[in-house]
């Protein structure tokens, strides 16, 4: 989801195909170690007398010719014949799988600092230069430098992937449409303004890219044609329950006409939203205003129907200087969409290279829909349900600017640990428990490799917040003992990383047996039935880091209705957080997490720079 721990690093000497990881395969782990991992994430979230229930239970499933070992070496088999066991079945499961909307539910927004300007002329500029840049990294794909993770060759199969696909709604399940290594691959990309997408060639006849300024002035074109009218905002249909828009979907494709609108944007390289101004609050709120703006558009009075939620890649510019792209999930993940924000950036850094050969271009073709009565219901109705789901999200971006995660590093702690740990302490002091937290690493050092999680409270984490804010015993006694708690702690999360980095995590193991045991046509095993194992995987904290050198905030929703999601980027000297809650819920409140965090991170600088 976000650009998970262990930072990536680039090697330019080595220019390798894009499979640098080939020969890692990712590992089944031995089954009693996940076993034991799972009773041990289990241990501070549930009361003595169900924790010895799963316990037995855990112990029967495990048991030598029980059925665990008896999936376990169906995991093995499926491992030797697959280029890697898990990632097909979890990107089918955590997302083809899900009828949730993408919009808040799963498309991460990554939101930039804003560009300095406030007219449409220069939205177009910008536009182009960023259109510009984004084709230079395409063309560099081939030739990227090999990424290293902690010595580790990446794989790097997911960049060829990020163009011209599209995730398409199914009745079930959906599934990804890649159209980038057709035998003529696409050379235009969509670009949306008042709701109205335009098919926008991006190559010269003779192969070559357009320049800045062609693009510019195909841009000025569509602004031309594209004023506010009556016009149906068709893309507000994506950001619908899966099922509802997979019926939609078969309904708008009766027409000819809609297929070859709907084909464009799936087969375009990727999107470009022009949107109109982000409604200007105060400074302090702006932020989270813009980042929920790329997020979901502001509602369909705003900008909601510039979007195309199924598409892979969509970049947003704002006439108000307001910037940030939006990557669906099942195709992108965090570390590719970071390099190529780190490219964009850069180019954007530099003159406009080349000037335009003065060649006629042909006008950028306008899209068109033909609505019957049908398809105008379903757009009602998805504008209906996407401002409910816009005004249920409450969004709180906040920098914070105590400190960054030098001072982690100082005290020889992992700043990702670090933050874990106090997110947990935060929780607790909002709920007054614990809660199950879920954090992104990295399995690219594996073949074909996406994502593992790594979870949340450890039982080092619920001790040291229980003897935190204890204010029993003697302050300085205590303050010695709390700081050692906290280092063991950090330490215990920094533990996990390192084993969901080597492939050892326990959640995707977890779910390969369960999803063996349905692949054999066998009852779902009693493990996955218990109350424990669905308070586990109820994930109330998601949590993502997004590691990059720019002051950039991703942002997304809560993976349940009584949950938060909050994502970091950590700088040396300061934080960004983004926090998200539901409204429906009485119990969650994005603002007092925010708050709380706020003075969490203050009182463990205290704790490791004590100021008495």
């Amino acid at each position: 989801t976000a650009t998970p721990s262990g930072q990536t690093q680039h090697c330019s000497c080595l220019r390798k195909h894009l499979t640098s990881a080939r020969g890692q395969h990712t590992p089944v782990p031995p089954l009693t170690q996940t076993l034991q991992g799972y009773l041990k994430a289990l241990e501070p979230l549930l009361p003595p007398e169900e924790l010895s229930h799963t316990r037995r239970m855990v112990q029967e499933f495990g048991r030598p010719g029980g059925l665990g070992p008896h999936l376990q070496e169906g995991l093995e088999k499926r491992a030797r014949r697959t280029k890697n066991w898990i990632s097909d079945w979890w990107v089918q499961w955590a997302y083809l799988e899900s009828r949730q909307p993408l919009a808040v539910h799963s498309n991460p927004a990554i939101s930039l600092p804003r560009r300095d300007f406030n007219d449409w002329r220069s939205q177009l500029v910008f536009a182009s230069k960023l259109i510009a840049a984004v084709l230079d990294f395409k063309a560099k794909i081939g030739q990227l430098p090999v990424e290293y993770m902690r010595g580790k060759p990446l794989c790097m199969e997911l960049y060829p992937l990020l163009f011209s696909s599209c995730r398409i709604p199914g009745p079930k399940h959906d599934y990804v449409a890649h159209h980038g290594n057709a035998r003529r691959s696409p050379t235009h990309i969509t670009v949306v303004r008042n709701y109205q997408f335009f098919q926008l060639e991006v190559y010269n006849s003779d192969g070559s890219r357009m320049t800045e300024s062609q693009i510019r002035g195909q841009l000025l074109r569509i602004r031309s044609q594209s004023w506010k009218t009556d016009k149906e905002p068709m893309g507000i249909l994506t950001s619908e329950h899966r099922h509802t828009w997979g019926e939609a979907y078969n309904r708008l494709l009766r027409d000819k006409l809609n297929q070859e609108s709907v084909r464009m944007i799936e087969t375009g390289l990727f999107s470009l939203c022009l949107d109109s101004p982000v409604l200007r609050i105060s400074d302090e709120k702006y932020a989270s205003r813009k980042a929920a703006q790329v997020l979901h558009g502001g509602g369909t009075f705003s900008n909601s129907g510039n979007r195309w939620f199924d598409k892979t890649l969509q970049f947003v510019v704002g006439e108000d200087g307001s910037w940030g792209l939006l990557y669906e999930q099942a195709t992108a993940e965090g570390p590719p969409i970071t390099n190529l924000l780190h490219h964009i950036l850069e180019y954007c850094e530099k003159p406009d290279p080349k000037k335009a050969p003065l060649v006629p271009l042909p006008m950028p073709k306008k899209l068109y829909f033909h609505i019957d009565l049908d398809i105008k219901r379903d757009i009602e109705q998805a504008k209906q349900n996407l401002d409910i789901l816009i005004n249920d999200l409450d969004v709180n971006v906040f920098n914070f600017k105590r400190f960054g995660k030098e001072l982690p590093k100082k005290h020889n702690l992992s700043p990702n640990s670090f933050i874990q740990v106090a997110l947990q302490l935060a929780y607790y002091r909002v709920h007054n428990e614990v809660c199950p937290a879920c954090d992104i690493a990295s399995q690219r050092m594996f073949q074909g490799g996406r994502t593992e999680y790594i979870r949340s409270p450890t039982n080092q984490a619920l001790k040291f917040i229980l003897a935190f804010d204890d204010r029993s015993e003697s302050v300085r006694h205590v303050l010695e003992a709390k700081l050692q708690l906290f280092r063991e702690a950090v330490d215990a999360y920094s533990d996990l990383t390192d084993q969901a980095l080597k492939g050892h995590g326990i959640d995707h193991h977890l779910l390969g047996l369960k999803l063996q045991a349905i692949e054999e046509g066998l009852s779902i095993p009693k493990i996955f039935m218990d109350t424990a194992y669905g308070l586990a995987t109820h994930w109330k904290l998601r949590t993502g880091q997004v590691p990059t050198n720019t002051d950039s905030v991703m942002c997304f929703g809560p993976l349940v209705p009584d949950g938060y999601a909050v994502c970091y980027n950590p700088q040396a000297d300061h934080f960004h957080f983004s926090v998200t809650a539901f409204n429906c819920c009485e119990e969650t409140n994005a603002e007092t997490l925010a708050r709380t965090l706020k003075n969490t991170l203050c009182d463990l600088q205290e704790l490791l720079q004590p100021t008495v």
